[in-house]
């Protein structure tokens, strides 16, 4: 059906008023499906809550083994490796000077590893909730798609049908015009053979058409 309704469209040269829609027409019908389909969309789901990444700081604060209150902790251990005094060094220089400082300051090496650790798993369990949270966002999210999805395949439908409705009715139009156009040549064809009677059968080399039963009336009254 949808080809009948191409082929008349470029029997028509394109200009089809229903094989082409003005882009106004178009713009019309796509506002149209908007506004409709804003009524149907579901409401967003937010963000789960602790989606932005705390600072570290707050992870170590919020965990629930929290790091030992030490005088000088793991992290004070990166600050002095990142002092510009050591850049340049090789890594056993680096452990010397580091030893003694640690030494001078009365830092427990045990005290360090301990807190080392803690803040990692602090870390990791953090990472952990991050990944499950994630997780269930996009399965919300997912959800949440595919209700979208079943909704744009729904107003789609109906648009498809109302466009085939229209196809159909094109297609109903042209074949009542086509069996029209065979009784308006059958009805031709009787009234020439009817006005045929009416004069004389020789004189034109048309045939037996009313165009040719006219000129053999032209004639005759010429003759006579």
């Amino acid at each position: 059906m949808f080809k009948r309704w191409f082929e008349f469209s470029s029997h028509n040269n394109g200009k089809s008023s229903i094989g082409l829609l003005s882009s106004s027409s178009a713009n019309q019908g796509l506002g149209l499906m908007d506004a409709a389909d804003e009524r149907r969309r579901p409401a967003p789901r937010p963000a789960p809550e602790g989606a932005k990444p705390a600072d570290f700081d707050q992870i170590y604060r919020n965990s629930v083994v929290k790091p030992p209150d030490l005088p000088y902790t793991i992290l004070k251990v990166v600050d002095m490796l990142g002092n510009s005094h050591l850049k340049g060094m090789t890594t056993e220089v680096k452990r010397c000077a580091l030893l003694m400082a640690l030494e001078a300051a009365g830092a427990g090496m045990e005290d360090l590893l301990q807190d080392a650790m803690v803040r990692q798993r602090a870390l990791n369990d953090y990472g952990e909730k991050q990944q499950e949270r994630l997780s269930r966002f996009e399965a919300d999210k997912g959800e949440e798609n595919r209700a979208i999805q079943a909704e744009l395949d729904r107003i789609t439908n109906q648009y498809m049908a109302r466009i085939q409705a229209n196809v159909d009715e094109v297609a109903r139009q042209q074949d009542g015009l086509l069996a029209w156009q065979k009784r308006k040549q059958e009805e031709s064809q009787r009234i020439a053979d009817a006005a045929a009677y009416l004069v004389p059968e020789a004189g034109s080399p048309n045939g037996n058409g009313l165009t040719a039963v006219l000129e053999r009336a032209s004639q005759t009254r010429r003759l006579a």
